[in-house]
Parts: C-alpha cells; structure tokens; sequence
C-alpha cells in the first residue's frame, strides 16, 4: 500500500488540476487503483468523495478497469450519501451502461439492477444535486432500451418533477423523453 499516495489523495482539493495529476497518475500505474477503489468504497472515510472524484476521471478513460471491482461497487453504491461522492458514481454508471451496451457482458443482470435501483432513488430524492439527476436518467434511458419497464417510469417521473428543478434539469428531462420518444416509434 502506498500511504504517501493515500495521505495526499485526502489532502486535494476539487480543482481539475488536482483531480487530473491523480487520475494520470493511477492511469500510468493502475497498481494504485485499488487504493483509490477501497478509498472511495469506505463511506466512513470522510475523504471518500476525493477519492470518487479520481474513480470518474480513470473511469472515463478505462470503464474495462471498473470490471473486477463491480461486486464491491454495486454494494456500495446504496450507501453513498455525500453528494460531492454521488454526482460522481452517477457518472461512473452512466459510463458502465454505456459500455454494457457495447459489451453486453461487462455488467450482468444483479449488476444492472443494483445500478437501475440507486439511479432511481437518486432521480426521485428531492435533496439529490441535479447533476446527479442527470447522469441518473441517463444511464436509465440506456437501460430502459432492454428492460420494458423503466421507460414507463421515467416518462412519469420525469415531467412530474420538472417543475421543480432548475432549467438543466429539465433539459436534460427534456432530452431523455424525446429520445425514450424515438427509441419508442423505433420499436412500434
């Protein structure tokens, strides 16, 4: 384990720079990701969210790598709380559906539903930031174009809530209903 590098992850603060020195470090030696993973899994470290932070940005690049750590990642995601760590693991999902619909199997079906199921409570949460939201309903439109059920709800959470968020959250409602829309008249 190297607690240097530990020691100062804690330490950053939200500046892109920052954040970007860390993740090209982890993503020139990927040794380190396990200690960014367990970092950012222990929701009783109260620098959790810094270590999201760095997950978003190696994700983005290399989503394969989030692979062998999907069982703990699924375990964790009910329990996040700290909306800085949200917004970020929303992201992280959006990302993972994303390849999903590439590579049918880099998610399976406990996976899937573990994911649906916290975009959801992040979607309906009056508290939940709005980029959260929006990275939410995202990776939900992606999913609902192979599970019959979310489009239904979304296309009833969506407008309900509309009114009270701000205009990028209903952009981004707008967005995903015209093309939950489209992807309807594809298959009808």
């Amino acid at each position: 384990m190297n607690f240097e590098f530990t020691k100062r992850l804690s330490t950053i603060k939200a500046y892109r720079n920052a954040r970007d020195e860390f993740s090209e470090m982890v993503l020139q030696d990927k040794a380190l990701l396990p200690e960014v993973f367990a970092m950012a899994v222990n929701i009783d470290d109260e620098n959790h969210h810094k270590a999201c932070w760095i997950l978003e940005l190696i994700f983005e690049v290399k989503i394969e790598w989030l692979q062998e750590f999907l069982d703990e990642f699924c375990k964790t995601l009910p329990k996040y709380r700290d909306s800085s760590a949200i917004r970020t693991i929303s992201k992280v999902c959006l990302f993972a559906v994303q390849e999903n619909e590439k590579n049918t199997s880099f998610l399976d079906s406990k996976h899937i539903q573990v994911i649906t199921e916290a975009c959801f409570d992040w979607l309906i949460n009056p508290d939940e930031k709005v980029a959260a939201k929006a990275y939410a309903m995202r990776a939900l439109y992606i999913l609902g174009k192979k599970q019959d059920w979310i489009y239904p709800e979304l296309k009833h959470i969506l407008p309900q809530n509309a009114g009270e968020h701000t205009a990028a959250y209903k952009a981004a409602a707008k967005y995903v209903l015209q093309h939950i829309t489209k992807q309807e008249n594809r298959k009808g």
